[in-house]
């Protein structure tokens, strides 16, 4: 195909000015949406057998079609390949790319495929096989960090340390019990996702410009040859969708989220006031200043990457708004966003490699569990059980409290008289009320820190991960399956 040809634009017959330079160069979109090549041969391929199907094109015709688009895909797998198709001189994007490369390789059979479609289909059906797979990689991706999270707990074992509320010692709760906390995160996260993926798994192809395509092509066959659960059920809805971007960067903000506040803690715990976790040198760098530094890099990158990924959707949430129906050139301007946060699960991958390299000081850890009357709420359940109403007994051990403050001691340290003066339910057995193992397993609750509870979390976790990652992107998933 010769320059002149290959400069010919796929909607030029209608115009006699050329365009503008400068204009013709800001509106492609090649130069980002040449991630999409992939995707792109895959629905060609599909749309070269519904044509087939059709009548419109013959198998050997349909087959050289498809053995041509899949050299295509090959030739641009490397690096080096993809920034030739980025650089081309002429495509406006990934479309006319692939139409342009098809006739270079097998002439003008290459310019059938486009026949009964519309670049406004082929842009929403390739966004929708590439959201689906960013899904599968980062939902992938968060496995990796709940599992690294699970032996953390179950090294952990009988390890205690305190839980806070208002950043204030609370209770002391297993470690155990703290970690799998990020897990059920993590799940949510993993389940909002996958039920993204299963909302935007319909094939746009065969919806035309916006009207519907005007040959009898087996929409059917093209969903199933793509891995979609079925057709889209409406051809403007079809070209004018971009719900899934955002509802997929939307889900992405909450894994940010999740991240942040596990960044937020471990930066925290790893001072020296907190002292319970050592930070992995191979994870943290130090000061060119001075020299006893060991900074906590990675938590703080992974905290501010949140920006980053609640910015893409909230462009997306701007674009879209009063946007008319159906296609309009500003859907362009969704790609970039969805682009921009490729990076989740290759950092999410870093993040379950440095929670397996954490170290906890669980020594420190105890200690800090086993001052500052964290077992006052044990010592006010132990009244209930003496039959005293929860609101005197939270008021009883108030003032039991106080009298420790002044004196200088624990609960557990204040001799049976001195209780009696704040209620004559306390007898001998108050001591092993308030003990560390006790207090602990007072909540012996679904989702409580009581050893046995969290013993029987731990399994279920490890069978729910397992759960997880059996499933592929487009498949229902629940929080608590």
């Amino acid at each position: 195909m010769s320059n002149e040809q290959q400069s010919v634009k796929m909607w030029s017959g209608r115009f006699r000015e050329p365009l503008d330079g400068e204009f013709e160069r800001w509106q492609r979109s090649i130069v980002f949406d040449w991630r999409l090549l992939d995707c792109e041969v895959a629905a060609s391929k599909a749309h070269a057998s519904a044509l087939c199907a059709a009548g419109i094109l013959t198998e050997a015709e349909t087959a050289e079609l498809r053995a041509a688009l899949d050299a295509i895909a090959a030739a641009h797998a490397s690096e080096e390949g993809q920034a030739r198709v980025r650089d081309h001189a002429s495509a406006e994007d990934i479309h006319h790319f692939v139409e342009l490369s098809l006739a270079e390789r097998i002439g003008s059979l290459g310019l059938k495929l486009h026949t009964g479609r519309s670049r406004n289909e082929q842009i929403a059906t390739d966004l929708r096989l590439y959201v689906r797979r960013q899904i599968g990689l980062t939902v992938d991706a968060l496995g990796a960090w709940a599992r690294a999270l699970v032996e953390q707990a179950q090294a952990a074992g009988e390890s205690v340390m305190p839980s806070y509320t208002h950043m204030q010692r609370a209770e002391p709760v297993l470690v155990a019990h703290w970690l799998l906390a990020y897990v059920e995160m993590i799940l949510r996260d993993a389940a909002r996702l996958l039920d993204c993926s299963a909302r935007l798994n319909f094939c746009p192809l065969g919806s035309g410009a916006v009207a519907g395509a005007t040959l009898a092509l087996d929409r059917n066959l093209v969903a199933r040859e793509l891995g979609f659960t079925a057709p889209t059920g409406n051809s403007i809805d079809s070209t004018s969708d971009r719900d899934f971007v955002l509802e997929y960067l939307q889900a992405l903000t909450f894994v940010g989220l999740h991240l942040s506040r596990f960044a937020e803690e471990i930066t925290l715990f790893a001072t020296a006031e907190f002292g319970f976790v050592a930070l992995p040198e191979a994870f943290s760098t130090g000061s060119s200043a001075m020299p006893q530094k060991k900074n906590p890099d990675l938590t703080e990158l992974i905290r501010a990457k949140v920006g980053r990924i609640h910015g893409a959707a909230e462009a997306v949430t701007l674009l879209l708004k009063g946007l008319p129906l159906a296609y309009n050139k500003d859907m362009q301007e969704t790609q970039e966003p969805a682009f921009a946060v490729e990076f989740v699960p290759p950092m999410l991958k870093l993040v379950a490699r440095f929670t397996a390299a954490l170290q906890f000081n669980r020594e420190r850890m105890n200690e800090a569990a086993q001052s500052g009357y964290l077992n006052a709420m044990a010592a006010a359940t132990y009244l209930v059980h003496k039959g005293v109403p929860f609101r005197t007994a939270h008021e009883k051990i108030g003032h039991a409290v106080r009298f420790g403050l002044e004196k200088g001691v624990e609960l557990g340290a204040l001799s049976l008289d001195e209780l009696r003066r704040f209620g004559a339910e306390f007898d001998e057995d108050f001591y092993a009320a308030v003990t560390l193992t006790a207090t602990l397993d007072c909540h012996n609750v679904t989702g409580g820190t009581a050893r046995e509870r969290v013993r029987e979390a731990l399994a279920a976790a490890t069978e729910r991960i397992a759960a997880l990652a059996a499933l592929k992107p487009g498949e229902v998933v629940h929080a608590g399956a």
